[in-house]
């Protein structure tokens, strides 16, 4: 019984450019809804840059909150944004506010919040919270509403 040798696996070329790449440049969009106050939230599980003095990988897990005026931070440049710093020698404080400053500098937002959890080196976890508010603007007041317990239907 003869047995066919399987064809081998045929590769796929890589693309003279590639479909995405690493860039600073972020990209916006008009808020679609600027009469009101409303929360963006981005979770960046998965940054990374290096230590400068070590060069030593660092990984982030960055939350960027935003209520946005005028304009607002369009997604894949974001993420294309976000991996420009895989290669560049960055200490955790600065890099969290380049980033800040670099999101301000692009849609003048009413109020952006990051905050960067750096993953454990040497024992010590480091997380870097930074803010910017637009001179003037103030949030609206915290709505608080009564709790309910949660219905779980038959399983509870």
């Amino acid at each position: 019984m003869d047995k066919k040798s399987a064809p081998a696996p045929k590769q796929r070329p890589a693309p003279e450019t590639p479909p995405s790449a690493p860039s600073r440049e972020l990209h916006v969009f008009p808020n679609p809804a600027p009469q009101r106050d409303y929360v963006i939230q981005f979770q960046v599980p998965e940054f990374t840059c290096f230590c400068p003095l070590t060069k030593q990988p660092d990984f982030a897990h960055f939350t960027i909150e935003c209520i946005a005026d005028k304009l607002c931070v369009e997604l894949k440049s974001l993420k294309m944004y976000m991996w420009s710093y895989r290669d560049q020698g960055a200490f955790h404080e600065k890099v969290t506010n380049d980033i800040l400053d670099d999101i301000v500098a692009a849609i003048q937002p009413r109020f952006l919040r990051i905050t960067a959890k750096w993953y454990v080196r040497g024992g010590i976890y480091t997380n870097v919270v930074v803010e910017h508010r637009k001179k003037g603007w103030k949030p609206q007041p915290l709505v608080d509403l009564p709790r309910h317990t949660e219905e779980r239907g038959l399983l509870g």
